[in-house]
C-alpha cells in the first residue's frame, strides 16, 4: 500500500566542491567530511555532492 504524505518539507541539495590532491585520498575525505559539515550547518543540507573524482584528485595529464 502508497500513502502519501502532504507536508511542507523540503529538501536541501548542496554540490560540493573542494581543492583535491592528486592521490592523497585521506586528505581528500577530511575536506570532504569538512565541507559536508560545513553544509549541514550552513545550510541544513540533506545531500551534499561532490564531483565524480574528488576522492582521488584529477590527475594534471586530465587537465590539459
Amino acid at each position: 500500500m502508497l500513502s502519501s504524505q502532504t507536508d511542507n518539507s523540503e529538501f536541501c541539495l548542496i554540490m560540493g566542491q573542494i581543492n583535491p590532491v592528486v592521490g592523497d585520498i585521506a586528505g581528500n575525505v577530511k575536506k570532504i567530511i569538512k565541507a559536508a559539515k560545513q553544509a549541514r550547518d550552513e545550510f541544513d543540507a540533506d545531500l551534499v555532492v561532490f564531483p565524480e573524482l574528488t576522492l582521488t584528485g584529477y590527475p594534471p595529464e586530465d587537465l590539459l
